[in-house]
């Protein structure tokens, strides 16, 4: 595995808040009295915002976006007991109805000259997602202004914005998908082997290998563009990865699926209902959490609350996540 900077980021810049203004009126002027009437009314109307959450690595800006969410139940996480994972979401704050509110996080990575996205969300595929456009849009873009899109493997959740409306919707845009997760998922043997909730995630493939004429199968570890590595991280589909950036001394690294909220990383025998390969999922776990730990690695992680940053931490012998404080950093 590359080696991870120990210090993570330099500078911040703050949480972007877009899509409705938090106050109506004016408070220039003495016009005093209409912007409380105007707080008013919007204490009533619930805000429309687009978050959005900006770092800096060396040269590179890395924007957190938001697809949506949606509630996994309590029994999607092999190796425990859905009365225990709800119990553990109880106490993480994490907690719904219908199960453990999963995040879908994606990462925009900006040096100036390219746009790089990593991974393209569900777009409506699950629970309430879709919103990866405005996201974009908040910052002035188009899809058709992203150069590349790196998918760290080939779940519908990743990849859904590829190929929504049935249509090429990145056409200017380079994809990079591990080759190990396209013969998998294009595979009529496994397809025809899988359970009924796989079977979007190959549905998908299909169309995505049929509308990406630009589609690079890529092989093991390698660089994108100066500072953006492929790391391999195998396990939960047979082609996973993760994305390195790193400039000046900093470093970030997008994990993907590694870490899952509520379970991890404290539990490395707990795994998630989609993961293809328990065994070599736990093996990656084992290995990678005590490495990002010794090494202070900040990381970006799909499902995590937004902005999905944070750090693996050895705390009494126990590994647990922590949150990063990345606003206002100097």
């Amino acid at each position: 595995m590359p080696q991870l900077s120990r210090r993570a980021f330099a500078s911040a810049l703050p949480l972007g808040l877009i899509g409705g203004s938090l106050l109506g009126g004016d408070l220039i002027g003495g016009a005093l009295a209409p912007a409380l009437a105007a707080t008013q009314d919007t204490a009533q109307t619930p805000v429309s915002v687009t978050p959005l959450a900006q770092i800096r690595i060396g040269r590179f800006t890395v924007t957190a976006l938001t697809d949506g969410y949606a509630d996994m139940p309590y029994d999607y996480f092999p190796g425990r007991a859905a009365a225990e994972v709800e119990q553990a979401a109880i106490a993480q704050f994490t907690a719904r109805p219908s199960g453990v509110r999963f995040l879908f996080n994606q990462y925009l990575v900006d040096d100036g000259e390219r746009r790089i996205l990593i991974d393209a969300g569900p777009a409506g595929s699950i629970g309430q997602t879709g919103e990866l456009p405005q996201a974009l849009s908040a910052l002035g873009l188009q899809r058709d202004q992203i150069d590349a899109v790196i998918v760290t493997h080939m779940h519908q959740d990743h990849m859904g914005g590829l190929i929504v409306g049935g249509k090429n919707n990145y056409p200017k845009a380079e994809l990079y998908i591990d080759r190990r997760d396209v013969t998998h998922w294009t595979d009529p043997a496994k397809r025809s082997g899988a359970p009924d909730y796989l079977q979007t995630s190959f549905q998908m493939a299909g169309e995505v290998v049929r509308l990406y004429p630009k589609l690079q199968a890529i092989d093991g570890e390698r660089e994108i563009v100066r500072g953006v590595s492929i790391v391999d991280l195998t396990g939960h589909t047979p082609g996973h990865i993760g994305v390195r950036v790193e400039d000046g001394g900093q470093s970030l690294i997008m994990v993907s699926d590694m870490i899952f909220p509520v379970v991890h990383p404290g539990a490395t025998d707990v795994f998630f209902l989609f993961e293809q390969d328990p065994a070599a999922a736990k093996a990656m776990r084992d290995r990678f959490f005590p490495r990002a730990a010794s090494e202070g690695a900040l990381i970006a992680a799909t499902h995590m609350p937004f902005p999905g940053l944070g750090r693996v931490v050895a705390d009494r012998g126990q590994m647990r996540w922590h949150v990063a404080d990345w606003a206002l950093q100097n």
